[in-house]
């Protein structure tokens, strides 16, 4: 479980930026009803990824949500926020994990006793 305040501000600052995002291409739909055509729509996304890839860095998670942001229709489905709850997700479990397997002692082989 991830506690709201052990997240990083730019974790938290990248949250609100990708909930922004897709609260405007959901409410102001028919502004940006176009889809691909639509230059605020794409201007948007393009800022969106910029900013949350300066806050967050570079995530694989990030090519599927901008390709899904071009499609008519699927763009109404909140890609950003899922994103940043996917790369916020696996930031606070990675820091577990190294801990947890620094505690792991390597297996001593067994002996032979024939």
């Amino acid at each position: 479980m991830i506690k709201l305040s052990g997240l990083s501000p730019k974790i938290l600052i990248a949250a609100a930026v990708a909930l922004l995002a897709d609260f405007l291409q959901v409410v102001l739909f028919p502004f940006f009803f176009e889809g691909v055509a639509s230059p605020f729509d794409d201007a948007l996304d393009v800022a969106v990824a910029a900013i949350l890839t300066a806050l967050l860095g570079w995530h694989w998670v990030f090519l599927p949500s901008m390709a899904a942001e071009l499609v008519p229709g699927l763009d109404m489905a909140p890609f950003w926020s899922g994103a940043v709850l996917y790369v916020a997700t696996k930031k606070a479990v990675e820091p577990e994990l190294k801990s947890a397997g620094s505690e792991l002692k390597p297996a001593t082989p067994a002996s032979d006793h024939g």
